[in-house]
């Protein structure tokens, strides 16, 4: 029977298997970058399908993103995501030096800026369905909101993933499983952020919204 015993300190977190050692840490992120290549695949194929639909007769009469969205206020998300991220960033420094008080205050802001962003979000989509221009409106309607709820359920789940990392941080301090997933979870928040920002160039800009 092979055994397997993690050595985890947050400095030498190593994976004992069959004699030899591996980084726990390093080898649980390399698996979560195979897990946002498949999550990015998903999202291509919803910018695919948006460019298809993206034209008036797709729209069956209904206003195409000039008429829906404003470029100014997908702009201020735009900061207020990047803002989320860098703030979970800067408390990700904190795992260097121990310092558990900056990497939850960096959680803390982040999950604000996350949870502040995904209220703009739904209250917009909110105000177009009560517009008339709601999901099955038309087909491009369909993948605008497609495209935007997938996104914003995304950031719902990572709102989630801060709060639990909090908790366990706050409970169990930065041991070297609370630290590996304190990464994935800054790759997951940084990757979603990536996602919004060609959101709002390729939708809000070249999309006309006004």
């Amino acid at each position: 029977m092979h055994s397997e015993k993690p050595i985890l300190t947050a400095k030498t977190a190593l994976w004992a298997y069959e004699g030899e050692e591996h980084d726990f840490i390093s080898t649980r992120t390399f698996g979560f970058w195979l897990y946002l290549l498949s999550d990015a695949l998903i999202f291509a194929g919803l910018f695919a399908s948006y460019a298809v639909m993206d034209n008036p007769m797709s729209a069956f009469g209904h206003p195409l993103a000039d008429g829906l969205l404003s470029a100014s206020r997908g702009l201020e998300q735009t900061f207020i995501v990047l803002g989320s991220v860098f703030a979970v960033s800067i408390g990700s420094l904190g795992l260097k030096s121990g310092n558990k008080g900056l990497v939850l205050g960096g959680l803390a802001v982040g999950g604000l800026l996350g949870a502040l962003f995904i209220w703009f979000g739904v209250s917009d989509m909110l105000a177009m369905a009560a517009a008339g221009n709601g999901p099955l409106e038309s087909g491009y309607l369909s993948c605008l909101y497609t495209l935007l709820i997938t996104h914003a359920l995304h950031m719902g789940f990572g709102l989630l993933w801060i709060l639990a990392m909090f908790i366990h941080i706050a409970r169990w301090g930065l041991d070297a499983m609370n630290t590996a997933r304190l990464l994935c979870l800054r790759m997951f928040w940084q990757f979603q952020a990536s996602v919004w920002v060609i959101v709002y160039v390729y939708v809000y800009l070249f999309g006309g919204a006004h």
